[in-house]
């Protein structure tokens, strides 16, 4: 029981709760009480899971499209039925805001659910043309049974981008949520039950990492493998999935710079760069490395800071709250050990720089570092906390070298008054993603992903069905028809 909602803490199989013998403590990162005990899977219900989503895939697949839409767009309405109990259940479980759950990321739940339904009966074309009298029809054939393989910063939103493409595409499912967050996975097979999602077509198995996530990844029956995490754990699903040449989509970290120039309409620079500690910096979009043009620093630091002390940090029940906490002690930990060794290092802490004394536990202070060396490892490797760095630039070529200066791609941010300039730069850097004057602007009909090591495809729009189907053209000399 979770905030007077019953969850099940059990695997879903087959359209059945299975429990395990083995349990694990789900711990809430507000109070790091334990909030529920969840069934440890292992190689058994893996296989379990892909057998039941291997029977239902002929059904599934052969299932109209129309009929597909008309499930997925009931599960968005009893989403939208449930939205606050969701909301207050996410909230305990991973300590991100409710205010936010509320407002946006629940309701982007059932957004995600109506928009692939949509699109699939409105939007993926079926293209037919001519080639020297033969006729060509494309097609996107659902491929099977995906695996879907689940972060903990915004455990149900991030889901359902995978979750729902797939089961339009007409794949069976296997959801494995991330650990750390299990509880709205558990609520949204309840949710798609009473939809009428026939039973194996969306499964859910909980555990740890490695212990399911091997043999769900390595297994043959599986035909696409997605995954948002890591990029150490992508390196160990690849490993998995080469042995069957299972296709993988990756989406993986960042650490996506915020570049200034001297130009820009200084009060939204300011306000956005702000935003950064989203999440309490638990977002893999943000812009953490503050690149500003030399004239303009001193005035945007100083005004960022005066905006960032009015920053309220504490219990993310309370709608007033602006950052919440560290997802765990394990985190809160590698993060405070970025700061310690970055300063150590020659780094000063201008905002925050260690834990809140006065709250305690996992709340992290949002931290603003300047002074760390060229290639410092806080700028270039990714800590996935309220932590954010400055640096200056005097020239546009510096400033892009110095945001193409990690191993990432992931987005990048980018605020100017000049639109050649914008044009610019943007065609330079290395990203998925590029806003413009604007941050966290999402159309799930755009493609979103991250180069270099940031990441592997696509989702969004087409780009998610040409993953999750196979597809075909059909080449016909329509001149041999019998008459």
């Amino acid at each position: 029981m979770v905030a007077d909602v019953e969850v099940s803490g059990g695997h879903w199989i087959g359209g059945e709760r299975v429990a395990s013998a083995a349990t694990f403590d789900d711990v809430s990162p507000i109070d790091e009480a334990v909030i529920a005990r969840i069934s440890r899977g292992g190689a058994t219900e893996a296989h379990a899971a892909v057998s039941a989503a291997a029977a239902s895939s002929p059904a599934w697949a052969s299932t109209p499209p129309t009929e597909r839409a008309r499930l997925l767009h009931r599960v968005a309405d009893i989403v939208e039925d449930r939205l606050e109990r969701l909301a207050i259940v996410e909230t305990i479980d991973n300590g991100a805001l409710l205010r936010s759950h509320l407002r946006g990321v629940m309701p982007r739940v059932a957004h995600n659910f109506r928009f692939f339904a949509d699109y699939l009966v409105n939007d993926l074309h079926h293209p037919d043309f001519e080639t020297r009298g033969h006729h060509n029809h494309v097609s996107w054939d659902p491929s099977g049974v995906a695996v879907l393989i689940t972060p903990w910063n915004a455990p149900l939103m991030l889901a359902t981008w995978k979750v729902a493409p797939a089961l339009a595409a007409g794949c069976t499912v296997v959801l494995k949520p991330a650990e750390w967050t299990p509880l709205t996975a558990s609520l949204l097979a309840d949710i798609t039950k009473e939809a009428g999602i026939p039973d194996g077509v969306f499964n859910v198995v909980q555990g740890l990492g490695e212990e399911v996530g091997d043999a769900l990844t390595g297994d043959p029956r599986v035909s696409r493998i997605s995954f948002t995490g890591s990029v150490p754990t992508a390196r160990l699903i690849a490993r998995s999935a080469a042995a069957n040449l299972t296709p993988c989509s990756f989406e993986l970290g960042g650490k996506s710079p915020f570049i200034v120039f001297a130009d820009a309409d200084m009060d939204s620079a300011v306000a956005n760069a702000v935003e950064q500690y989203d999440n309490a910096g638990q977002v893999c979009l943000a812009g953490v490395r503050l690149l500003v043009e030399d004239a303009v620093l001193d005035e945007f630091v100083e005004r960022f800071l005066a905006r960032a002390a009015a920053v309220r940090q504490g219990d993310p029940r309370d709608l007033a709250t602006d950052v919440g906490p560290q997802i765990s002690r394990e985190h809160f930990e590698r993060v405070d050990g970025f700061v310690r060794r970055a300063v150590t290092a020659g780094a000063e802490a201008l905002l925050g720089g260690g834990p809140n004394e006065q709250l305690g536990g996992l709340y992290y202070r949002p931290t603003l570092l300047a002074g760390a060396a060229p290639g410092a490892e806080i700028l270039t490797d990714e800590v996935f906390g309220p932590v954010l760095t400055v640096q200056s630039f005097s020239t546009e070529d510096e400033a892009i070298a110095m945001a193409n200066g990690t191993e990432f791609g992931l987005a990048g941010v980018l605020f100017t008054g000049d639109r050649a300039r914008a044009e610019r730069v943007s065609a330079q850097l290395v990203a998925g993603t590029m806003w413009v004057n604007c941050f966290f602007v999402r159309d799930l009909r755009a493609p979103f992903g991250g180069s270099r090591h940031s990441g592997v495809g696509r989702e969004g729009g087409t780009w998610s069905f040409d993953f999750y189907c196979d597809v075909k053209n059909t080449c016909t000399n329509v001149d041999r028809w019998t008459p």
